[in-house]
């Protein structure tokens, strides 16, 4: 179709440094495994993004696992912050990433008929730990970014979700002022893309389609009673795939490591 271009997005990578795992699994082999397949299946995208919790621990030596991993990206690279990253220590690694005049790792790149703006969610002192928040700055540069769109379809990209999940664990823990986020979104015909959940989820808050993609690493599972956020499963890694075209989005989530050669199943068409 002409006038589509395609998004790779990644979330929720955790990696850490000296082989160590989680859950018994392995954040920067997968991660890897998840990179690989997306760029080989898509490697005509226009721009990469990558959500979030990039590290498991925020140290330098995780960061470098990743900065030495995209130095022959073929394509544009938006990465953002989680809330187990570190801005300062992110900064020291990617100094030639776009950032804020208020040091925030917020970012816009534009397309024929969408704009795509990352925003920073990331907290060094969250109450309570873990959750995110846009301060004021975040904001005004948000509404900067909308109103500068145009006829561009907004895809606003940011780690925590500004809304329950029904997951409480995870829910307690989201973006503290959601609301303010929602409200600007509502009357733009954005479309909201968030990771920190390590799950794919799908619909619509405060008048605001959203969008959610697995980790690379580990998953949560569903389960809508248990408060501990770090409930984890071994279900495979994953990387999400956008087709943009004049008329909106179409997400698309893809696992990785399990046999997704495609086979014809016409044998299972009912006869004629």
């Amino acid at each position: 179709m002409t006038g589509t271009s395609k998004i790779i997005v990644l979330t929720d990578l955790h990696l850490r440094a000296g082989g160590k795992t989680i859950i018994g699994l392995d954040p920067t082999a997968r991660f890897e495994a998840a990179y690989g397949a997306a760029l080989a299946d898509h490697g005509d995208a226009a721009a990469l993004v990558i959500m979030g919790d990039l590290t498991h621990s925020g140290r330098a030596e995780e960061f470098a696992i990743l900065r030495d991993t995209l130095k022959t990206c073929p394509l544009p690279v938006l990465l953002m912050l989680g809330n187990h990253d570190d801005r300062p220590v992110f900064r020291a690694a990617f100094p030639d990433h776009p950032a804020t005049r208020a040091g925030h790792v917020q970012q816009i790149m534009d397309l024929l008929h969408h704009r795509l703006i990352t925003l920073d969610s990331h907290e060094a002192s969250p109450d309570p730990v873990h959750s995110g928040a846009l301060c004021d700055a975040r904001l005004s540069w948000l509404d900067e970014a909308l109103a500068g769109a145009g006829d561009r379809m907004p895809l606003v990209f940011v780690h925590h979700p500004p809304f329950e999940t029904g997951l409480p664990g995870m829910d307690a823990i989201r973006l503290m002022n959601g609301g303010d986020l929602l409200d600007r979104l509502r009357p733009t015909g954005a479309h909201l893309f968030c990771g920190h959940i390590h799950r794919t989820i799908s619909g619509q808050a405060g008048g605001v389609p959203f969008t959610m993609f697995k980790s690379t690493c580990h998953q949560a599972p569903l389960d809508l009673h248990d408060p501990d956020c770090t409930l984890s499963t071994a279900e495979p890694g994953a990387y999400g795939l956008l087709w943009l075209t004049p008329d909106g989005v179409v997400a698309h989530s893809e696992d990785v490591g399990l046999d997704m050669t495609a086979i014809s199943a016409t044998d299972a068409l009912p006869e004629a």
